[in-house]
Order: C-alpha cells, then sequence, then structure tokens
C-alpha cells in the first residue's frame, strides 16, 4: 500500500489516516468506477483460504488420471454426467484429505518456509475450523459417490481419505523414509475410482494403471525433497532425501522409474492398446528413465544444485503423467 500520494505539481506528500479516510480510499483519488466493499475483500480471503486447505493445485491430477482412466474402462465416451458426477466427488474426497493433512500438520508446517504461509499457520482458518471443513467435505463427497455414483466408487473414496489421512499424515510421514511410497497409494486410488465408476469394479488394466501413479509417485515427490530437504529436516520429518545421499535418492528414482514403465507397457496386452499407445509410453519412458539417470549421474559426480535438477524432475514428472494418460484417452478412439 503507497503511503504518498503524488500531486499536480509532481511533488509528494504524505497522506494522513483522516485524509484517507475523507477521501473514502486507500490513498488514491475518487475512483468512479465500482469498488469492492471491505466486507467482500474479507469474504473473498476467507473463502481463499478454505480453497487453500483442499491443496487445489494436487486436485487437478485427477483430470489428468481420472477421465482417461474412464474412458478406457467404457472403451469410448462415457456418459459426460457420470464423468461430471465421478470428477466432482474426486475433488472433494481429495479436498477433504487435504484439508485434515493440513489440521494434522500444522505444526509441522509452521517449521517449513514452504508451508509457513498456509492458513492454519497464518490463522486465517482455526484448527476447529478446518476440522469440521474436513469433516463435512468427506461426508459429502461420500454421500455424492454413494446416490449418483455407486456403491464401489464410494468405498474406494473412502479408503483413499483413510489411507492420506490415517496411514500416510498419521503413521507414516514422521516416522519412515518410505512415507511417500506407501502414502502415495491413495493418489493412486482416482484410477480405481474412476474405472469401478463406469464398471462397477475392478479390472486388470485399473491395475496396471494404479501401478504407474505407484511407482510414478516416488520419482515425482523425492526431487521436491531434495530442494525442501533442509526444510523437512528443521521439522522432524525423515523424508528419503534427508536420511539418505542424494545418490541413493537418485538409485532408487531409477528404478522406481523403470517399475513405472513396466506398467505402463503392461497395459498394451491388459487393455488392447494400439501401436499409437505403445510408440507415445515407449519415448515418454524412455525420455523419463533419461531425466532420473542424468539425476543419478549428477549426484554420483558429487555436483552443486541438486536442488535445481531436483525442481526440474519434479515438473518433467507432471509432463511425463499427463502424456501418458492422454495416450490413453486418444488411443480408446483410434479406429484401429
Amino acid at each position: 500500500m503507497s503511503t504518498s500520494q503524488t500531486t499536480t505539481e509532481g511533488t509528494a506528500r504524505p497522506l494522513t489516516a483522516a485524509t484517507r479516510e475523507a477521501r473514502g480510499t486507500h490513498g488514491a483519488e475518487p475512483d468512479p468506477a465500482p469498488r469492492s466493499t471491505p466486507g467482500a475483500g474479507r469474504l473473498r480471503d476467507r473463502v481463499g483460504a478454505y480453497v487453500a486447505l483442499t491443496k487445489p493445485r494436487i486436485i487437478e491430477l485427477l483430470l489428468v488420471t481420472t477421465i482417461p482412466t474412464m474412458f478406457l474402462a467404457a472403451d469410448g465416451l462415457p456418459p459426460i454426467v457420470l464423468v461430471l458426477q465421478t470428477l466432482v466427488g474426486g475433488a472433494i474426497a481429495a479436498g477433504s484429505a487435504n484439508a485434515f493433512n493440513m489440521y494434522l500438520d500444522r505444526d509441522i508446517d509452521a517449521q517449513m518456509n514452504r508451508t509457513k504461509r498456509r492458513p492454519l499457520v497464518t490463522g486465517e482458518v482455526t484448527p476447529r475450523a478446518a476440522l469440521v471443513f474436513a469433516t463435512v467435505l468427506g461426508l459429502v463427497a461420500l454421500l455424492w459417490f454413494a446416490l449418483l455414483v455407486n456403491l464401489a466408487s464410494a468405498w474406494l473414496a473412502f479408503a483413499a481419505i483413510a489411507i492420506y489421512v490415517v496411514g500416510y499424515t498419521m503413521i507414516l510421514k514422521r516416522r519412515t523414509p518410505q512415507n511417500i511410497v506407501w502414502g502415495g497409494i491413495a493418489g493412486c486410488m482416482p484410477v480405481f475410482i474412476g474405472w469401478a465408476a463406469v464398471t462397477g469394479g475392478l479390472d486388470w488394466p485399473a491395475l496396471a494403471l494404479f501401478g504407474v501413479i505407484f511407482f510414478w509417485t516416488p520419482p515425482h515427490y523425492w526431487p521436491l525433497s531434495v530442494k525442501f530437504k533442509a526444510d523437512y529436516a528443521k521439522a522432524g520429518v525423515p523424508m528419503l532425501p534427508v536420511v539418505a545421499s542424494d545418490r541413493r535418492v537418485a538409485v532408487e528414482m531409477v528404478v522406481y522409474t523403470v517399475a513405472m514403465a513396466a506398467c505402463s507397457l503392461a497395459l498394451v496386452p491388459l487393455a488392447g492398446m494400439t501401436w499409437v499407445y505403445t510408440v507415445v509410453a515407449v519415448g515418454v519412458n524412455l525420455w523419463f528413465g533419461w531425466k532420473a539417470v542424468r539425476m543419478l549421474q549428477h549426484a554420483r559426480a558429487g555436483r552443486p544444485k541438486a536442488g535445481k535438477m531436483g525442481m526440474s524432475v519434479f515438473h518433467d514428472s507432471i509432463t511425463y503423467l499427463t502424456i501418458l494418460f492422454v495416450a490413453v484417452a486418444v488411443d480408446v478412439f483410434l479406429p484401429f
């Protein structure tokens, strides 16, 4: 906010609180256009704080994985209403899990530079309000799936919330460097939910896609942990990059990347994918595998700036998942 106002002569003079109040603005000349009221601004900030509790950027990955899975399960275009119902329910369920996570991890978040501006740390939302919000979202998500989709998807949504909140946040995160590996199962559940929404059950192609995301999660998240390992160490969270050398982290990333590639290629015989998906899958796996190997070479050589390279691999992993699942969606509609 500016503390001075330029006059017509080009000089600047301080604005007193009385002057601002008389003008009815934040130190600016009256604006003939309508201006938002302070009450509206506070409401917008409050809504934004609750939205932040749901971690909307993470929820975006629902679109990347759920829609192609539903296309594959339907062997074509499923009912649009069903797709929308599944996406909305999935977003609410993920929002609930993320809000529970912020409630439980608020002490950790307060110690880390990356998370110290989250709503529960800044006081924009009280712990009690966050807990009520997370609980309501969870109940709404389960009822939504049970009433509008099917019971199978409702149970899977419940499992996803439970695994992330209890399994990862409450049990694994503060106790083992393999926290993100097993806790990452929750991030795989949208694939199962999307498949079950269409078919009412699960099948081998859904398991292959589940495996892709399961093995993708460590090489996706560990590079981010490398960048912020000082933060995690300060908060006492034993992420693998905190307790192991960069070389060991890179080795494990390569191993998980190979397993991820195997699952993505297993989809070819399991789901009868065409050569188009096969070519894309081989290409994108070679590309991301090269990125993981480069990170290993970088770690072995003991080169500096591991965090910078880690962030590059982190963003590349999102690109990998997007390309692969877009290929799944496109392949379904090919006439050969």
